[in-house]
């Protein structure tokens, strides 16, 4: 049997569970997360918001972070 969808949330640091397969566009709009102020990451790779997450998939949602080089 598939588990859900893991998701590691940043600033504050949490763990959710969503049920799978979702789509990442789908999966910030349960979670009440701007898509255009976050990054997620599957396996190392930035995952686009088209993109389906399939059951079992551990993903970290993080800032992004804006501004220059100091």
């Amino acid at each position: 049997m598939m588990g859900p969808v893991l998701v590691r949330l940043r600033n504050p640091n949490r763990e959710v569970t969503m049920p799978g397969p979702v789509l990442v566009s789908v999966l910030l709009d349960r979670l009440d997360v701007n898509r255009e102020s976050v990054l997620v990451v599957r396996n190392g790779t930035i995952v686009p918001g088209d993109e389906r997450l399939a059951d079992d998939d551990v993903v970290e949602i993080r800032p992004v972070i804006s501004g220059g080089a100091t």
